[in-house]
């Protein structure tokens, strides 16, 4: 598919980004570059990353920059990656402490060059953050492991807080974003074996891709099918011309309605809105899930 011949459509006025401003921001820019670092916030183009590196949050993108496959909407370099790094795991622990994170999240490019899909390093991560900065949550998000039950159990065994896969869309856009259809279906599969492994799970969807109402409320009972507690729900954005159309921009209140219908479906919680993002103000959903536990 020829994304460039497909015509775009102008953004509303309610998406607006806030530029940098607060010493926050420059601060933590200027310990990831020290640290030389990689952060979905930056990979991913995130539209709220003034707004969370201002609050000293970040999301920690591991395993390099670098991703094995071809999907269209994802601002993610992608290409043949090189080897991880061998300290990445106490280097992002480290940073976590220097940052002073209580709630840390930690993504990665997916790697299916690695035998566990970089499974083992994620374990290794969690394990890092907790020895290192006693009394940190850690939320993970992960990619599918191209459905291995073994690295699933590996990266669950280091007991993260929150377990996040993304199924990013509905199953009738999977094609326009080039995924295979039959991975909505895999990634249905890891969020309900991690969740029968013990651990809360979350998962975000992208809207805007050409999906109907009625196709959004289907990936809602099928997420709660699989058990998943936690969603998020936000606007697809084109990064550039290269990938998937933005289709529709849906508005406020659209969110809310969106917000309310998956509440009702039986999430714990759910975070919508156009800039929300999978990893956007993670500790407020965790504390929330807290509060509603006692």
């Amino acid at each position: 598919m020829d994304f460039e011949e497909i015509q775009t459509i102008k953004k509303p006025s309610w998406l607006k980004v806030k530029f940098p401003s607060e010493p926050n921001f420059f601060h933590v820019s200027s310990v990831l570059k020290r640290e030389k670092l990689h952060t979905i916030c930056q990979s991913a183009k995130c539209p709220n990353i003034s707004e969370c590196w201002s609050k000293k949050t970040a999301a920690f993108l591991i395993l390099g920059d670098v991703c094995t496959r071809e999907c269209a909407f994802c601002a993610v370099k992608k290409g043949l990656p090189s080897g991880p790094h061998p300290d990445e795991s106490n280097q992002v622990a480290h940073t976590a402490a220097l940052l002073g994170l209580g709630y840390v999240v930690v993504t990665s490019v997916t790697r299916d060059d690695l035998p566990d899909g970089g499974a083992y390093v994620f374990a290794e991560t969690i394990k890092a953050i907790k020895e290192r900065n006693p009394g940190a949550k850690v939320e993970v998000l992960i990619p599918d492991f191209q459905g291995d039950d073994m690295s699933l159990e590996t990266v669950v065994s280091a007991q993260p807080d929150i377990l996040n896969h993304n199924i990013e869309t509905t199953e009738s856009c999977y094609s326009r974003i080039r995924r295979p259809v039959e991975n909505y279906t895999r990634s249905l599969r890891v969020l309900k074996k991690a969740k029968e492994l013990g651990t809360v799970t979350k998962s975000g969807l992208m809207v805007g891709l050409g999906e109907s109402r009625e196709e959004i409320y289907r990936s809602f009972s099928d997420l709660r099918k699989a058990s998943c507690d936690l969603l998020t729900i936000g606007q697809y954005l084109q990064p550039s011309r290269s990938h998937a159309p933005v289709r529709k921009y849906y508005a406020p209140d659209e969110f809310d309605e969106l917000k309310r219908m998956a509440l009702e479906s039986g999430f714990k919680d759910v975070e919508s809105g156009p800039l929300v993002r999978s990893s956007y103000m993670a500790h407020r959903m965790y504390d929330s899930l807290q509060e509603k536990s006692n």
